[in-house]
């Protein structure tokens, strides 16, 4: 991210040194307003978004019943480069859009060497949880 910094400054302000700012634009501060129900998928190594603010939004959408699915890849980064894992996320991607947008879907089917994880399911985000 580092050289990307000053770029980003310009883009979408100092949500680092600017709390009033962060809160203002970050959707954590406006879970409320969360109409539309959410499918988050995420790399438990990402170096980008660290796994505690994907925890944070799904358990506070959660928590206020605000419908949210969290699929956690515990061994992958900033997008899923292993190929289990990339199917498994795409199979629960048709699921989710057939669920609430309707249409058909196939049915989903385990995925093996998929490393899928569920932190809503069994109330923990620290990433050692066991599959559906």
């Amino acid at each position: 991210w580092a050289p990307l910094g000053n770029g980003m400054l310009k883009k979408i302000g100092d949500v680092d040194n600017d709390p009033e700012f962060n809160e203002k634009i970050s959707p954590l501060f406006h879970v409320d307003k969360i109409k539309a129900p959410l499918l988050i998928g995420h790399g438990a190594n990402d170096p980008r978004v660290k796994q505690a603010e994907a925890d944070q939004i799904a358990f506070s959408m959660h928590e206020k019943g605000i419908p949210v699915e969290y699929v956690l890849y515990p061994d992958e980064g900033h997008g899923f480069a292993r190929p289990e894992n990339r199917i498994d996320f795409n199979g629960r991607v048709e699921q989710f859009l057939a669920k609430h947008l309707g249409g058909r879907a196939e049915e989903m089917v385990e995925v093996e060497g998929s490393t899928a994880r569920f932190p809503l399911l069994e109330g923990s985000s620290n990433g050692d949880t066991s599959s559906e």
